[in-house]
């Protein structure tokens, strides 16, 4: 009998493969990173071809690893970062322009002409989402709008249309499925939140052919309905597919609404399960399904552009760290940041400013202004960005927040996760297993084809690995937060050229 799962975990800045064993562990992990390239301000590109290699080469690097074989399989969960836009040739399976990642900002003006129209009321009541280039159907937009003859070629059936999940599946199936899950198909501004199927309307206004889009299924599904990957001479199912923050809220085993998580990665995103309706916003929040096993369940969402990807930019564009994993120690040689913030609005703000036009501020600086100092103040911005979306959310659902569960690569950092319980003023927990997002993915597969018997079973797995308690005072807290919200203001529609 098959003994393990495989999750594909397609992240931003690389692309994994884990397998997971029956007690949620996992038993052996390959990871390669791939190109990030930025062509123009706010612009960030991706190569799908690179894409599907790397992430193809960590399939046979974890199988090796963990001297299994593909038979050795019981199914495939997908998860993958998930507004990132590919747009390919059916008949050759080529991409027909570079992938435009969640992150780019290209399409800020035509979002801004949506609004002009007074659209994003509609949008949102539609969609759950808000009118903002964060989200690929104005990105699907533009490239058929930009690359030649697309739009015409998409009309005739000849162009696909994907977030990776659907690319991955593609290319897993040599073509013979085009799908996306119902909480990727959530981001795209083309899918109507309570039908979860796609929106004529929202169609129509970006002017998208239904004949580039994928056949939207479940995020955990039968062997009956899951598309068949080909791993060398083995047929194995793929059973489980969700967008990563979707798959996190699920490995972090927040089954009941009122749970929340937040994954620390390339960005920040915290969800909290609001149950089998969805909840609107009234703080410029998402609503996104969060999954579909028998019935659609919902979550409020925050987003956060630049997380852990502040690290990287310490490590890369200044050279003050030798790697990501050094920026602990740096930080916690001073005591504080001194009174420097850093806002790392690089491609704009997300929850709760959604200003496309924002950019990277550091305020504070003195002339006793250290690397540890710089260092601890992008620390903090990754909990003063969090905070914020927290405190909007907590806002939203009418009441407290117990706690906080918490994953991501940047979880591991107990400066960073010690400073947000301090911020919040609840308790930040850390499981065991902080590779929830490929979890998640790998628990949606599991329970699709019966290798765990129920979301109970799943939930069975989730421990306790540390427990952060709030030591700040509510007043001091307070003022920080005060002091972060001066800064973010100076680095607001920096790049609005009106």
């Amino acid at each position: 009998m098959p003994q393990y799962i495989l999750a594909l975990d397609q992240g931003t800045t690389s692309s994994r493969s884990i397998l997971f064993d029956a007690a949620g562990r996992p038993v052996a992990t390959a990871q390669r990173e791939f190109t990030q390239s930025f062509p123009r301000s706010g612009w960030v590109e991706h190569d799908a071809e690179e894409i599907w290699a790397t992430q193809a080469a960590t399939i046979t690097e974890a199988l090796a690893r963990a001297r299994v074989t593909a038979a050795d399989v019981a199914a495939i969960g997908i998860t993958n970062q998930r507004e990132t836009t590919v747009l390919w040739d059916r008949g050759t399976g080529r991409p027909v322009a570079p992938a435009i990642v969640w992150q780019d900002r290209r399409t800020a003006d035509f979002c801004r002409q949506l609004q002009g129209e007074g659209l994003e009321a509609e949008v949102t009541r539609r969609t759950g989402l808000l009118l903002d280039p964060y989200f690929s159907g104005t990105k699907l937009a533009w490239l058929l709008d930009n690359v030649p003859a697309a739009r015409e070629r998409a009309a005739r059936g000849e162009l696909a249309f994907g977030t990776i999940d659907s690319w991955l599946v593609w290319k897993l199936t040599h073509g013979a499925r085009h799908v996306t899950d119902v909480s990727n198909a959530s981001r795209t501004l083309l899918l109507n939140l309570a039908t979860a199927q796609w929106d004529d309307f929202m169609l129509e206004r970006l002017r998208i052919p239904r004949q580039v889009l994928p056949e939207v299924v479940s995020s955990s599904m039968t062997p009956a309905d899951a598309p068949v990957a080909t791993l060398g001479a083995t047929q194995v199912r793929v059973a489980g597919i969700a967008g990563d923050q979707q798959a996190a809220l699920f490995g972090q085993a927040c089954f009941e609404p009122g749970m929340a998580k937040n994954t620390y990665g390339t960005g920040c995103f915290l969800l909290m399960n609001t149950g089998t309706e969805p909840l609107a916003s009234a703080n410029r929040l998402l609503t996104t399904i969060a999954w579909r096993t028998h019935d659609l369940c919902y979550a409020l969402e925050g987003a956060v552009f630049v997380g852990g990807a502040v690290v990287q930019w310490l490590r890369d564009g200044l050279g003050i760290i030798a790697q990501s994993a050094d920026v602990e120690a740096l930080a916690a040689s001073v005591p504080d940041t001194g009174g420097v913030y850093l806002v790392p609005a690089f491609t704009g703000l997300g929850s709760p400013h959604w200003d496309a036009y924002a950019r990277g501020t550091m305020v504070g600086i003195s002339r006793g202004t250290t690397r540890g100092h710089i260092a601890r103040a992008a620390l903090e911005a990754i909990a003063f960005q969090s905070a914020e979306v927290l405190q909007a959310m907590q806002r939203d659902a009418g009441h407290p927040l117990v706690e906080l569960r918490v994953d991501g690569g940047a979880a591991r950092n107990d400066l960073l996760l010690q400073f947000q319980s301090d911020l919040l003023g609840v308790p930040v927990v850390r499981p065991q297993v902080t590779e929830t997002t490929a979890l998640g993915a790998a628990y949606l597969a599991g329970l699709g084809v019966g290798f765990w018997s129920s979301p109970a079973a799943v939930a069975a797995n989730w421990q306790v690995e540390r427990r952060f308690e709030p030591l700040m005072s509510r007043d001091e807290a307070a003022t920080r937060l005060r002091r972060w919200s001066r800064a973010v203001e100076r680095s607001r529609g920096w790049d609005d050229e009106r």
